[in-house]
């Protein structure tokens, strides 16, 4: 969680459009998550046209979260971006449900009134032109593509490795964002921001989602879900040390009741199983 905790400040502190640094995220990641599948003797074979389908879209979902998350980074801070996607557990609550046909639950009307609190304490105000307005928008929008990603990928997880999965949505990533470099061909990554590049792709998206994805065969989702909470808290604080980012105090009443609903949800599920 530290480790992926770092996609805030690195966010933050590149300049480029998001289009662009997800671009140069995934097509590193790529090269490096293929040498570790190759290190570990993984099969890259995806069985039925329907789990490669699948696993396209759960990519494209997987690049619009990534690449809106990065917006919402550049038009707040460390804080207001990483607790507006922590909105994705109760989005998922209530696509569930409809996507995979189960039994919704009343008391997920409850924890999305005190998500919708918790947003209100993040935005100053509610106007389309305020940048934290613009920030906290794309922060959901990421949200619920990264809700849609999931639920996706739910069956996939059970027949193929994570490593592969995550190879598989990162190259589909890379292919679908290489035209943006054409349309931003005067960016290009400064010498330090490079640097940052790398530790996106290496710390962030190939050491820290590996390592997470390998925990849960010693913790339960749910436990996985508890510690994922943490995110959030790293991140800010990491913001804190090299950004010199600190949360108003309304931000950190907004990540508390936000936050409050991933705890008591990955409780109750706990509890029911």
């Amino acid at each position: 969680m530290i480790l992926i905790s770092t996609s805030g400040a690195l966010g933050r502190y590149v300049t480029l459009s998001p289009p662009v640094t997800i671009f140069y995220r995934a097509i590193i990641a790529v090269g490096i998550l293929y040498v570790f599948a190759r290190f570990r003797k993984l099969s890259f074979k995806i069985g039925s046209w329907k789990d490669r389908r699948t696993v396209v879209i759960s990519g494209i979902f997987m690049g619009l979260h990534w690449v809106t998350y990065f917006y919402a980074l550049q038009y707040s801070n460390v804080a207001i971006g990483m607790l507006s996607i922590f909105t994705y557990p109760v989005i998922t609550t209530f696509l569930e449900p409809i996507i995979l046909n189960t039994k919704f639950q009343p008391i997920h009307l409850l924890l999305a009134v005190i998500v919708l609190v918790g947003i209100y304490f993040l935005v100053p105000e509610f106007d389309i032109s305020n940048n934290y307005t613009k920030a906290v928008l794309f922060g959901v929008f990421s949200a619920l593509c990264y809700s849609l990603r999931n639920i996706l990928l739910k069956g996939q997880v059970k027949s193929y490795d994570g490593s592969i999965l995550m190879w598989y949505q990162i190259a589909v990533i890379s292919l679908a964002l290489f035209p943006f470099l054409f349309f931003f061909k005067n960016e290009q990554p400064e010498a330090n921001e490079w640097g940052a590049i790398v530790l996106l792709a290496l710390l962030t998206t190939s050491i820290g989602h590996t390592l997470f994805l390998m925990s849960f065969k010693h913790f339960s989702i749910t436990t996985a879900s508890l510690i994922s909470s943490a995110q959030p808290v790293y991140g800010i604080l990491i913001g804190i040390l090299f950004l010199n980012e600190i949360p108003k105090y309304t931000t950190i009443i907004g990540g508390i009741l936000i936050l409050s609903t991933v705890v008591i949800e990955s409780i109750r599920s706990a509890k029911k199983a």
